[in-house]
């Protein structure tokens, strides 16, 4: 009997892990990041567009973005995806460039954002445990003898576990910036 290929579980698992890094960039803390306006979807030439396939998105204080569009053009478009985005930000347009100056968070404000943290938290969670169990299920089609069996199912816990620890890890992380004043 060939042995057990764990791979396409590993990636399943670390493309949670990758996904939550994703969510967690867009979840704004006390500083700047391009994530936060990258992803926005902006209306231009008769489609959306993510901002960062129109523009340059550039960080020149902390709490500062600067958003250059390549066409200029496309500057109220820009600005009326950022409100409809709901970022929490009022952009300012110099007829050049989009500002966002960010605030500083209220404490009831990052309050919000943990629990969005810890939620998204959860969601990554579940996708592992989702992998976790195809891959049990796998395992048990496959009838291993007993013992191969029992090592294969303690693998794959050990697996989970890793990655459960890796977004617990994550999770914290961004729950401490989130805090930071």
């Amino acid at each position: 009997m060939e042995p057990f290929d764990f791979g396409p579980y590993k990636e399943q698992m670390q493309n949670a892990l990758d996904a939550l890094g994703r969510e967690f960039g867009r979840i704004r803390s006390g500083r700047a990041s391009p994530s936060l306006v990258d992803k926005v979807l902006v209306e231009a030439y008769g489609s959306e567009m993510p901002m960062s396939q129109l523009a340059t998105i550039s960080i020149p204080e902390a709490r500062t973005i600067v958003i250059q569009p390549f066409d200029k053009g496309n500057l109220a478009n820009i600005e009326r995806g950022i409100h409809k985005a709901n970022l929490g930000v009022t952009p300012s347009n110099d007829g050049n460039v989009v500002r966002l100056n960010l605030p500083p968070l209220t404490e009831e404000r990052r309050r919000d954002f943990v629990k969005v943290v810890k939620a998204k938290a959860e969601e990554a969670k579940v996708s592992v445990r989702q992998a976790r169990r195809e891959t049990l299920e796998e395992v048990k089609k496959a009838d291993y003898p007993e013992d191969e069996s029992k090592r294969l199912h303690d693998e794959v816990q050990k697996l989970t576990d890793k990655f459960t620890e890796k977004i617990d890890g994550a999770t914290l992380a961004k729950e401490k910036e989130l805090m930071e004043v």
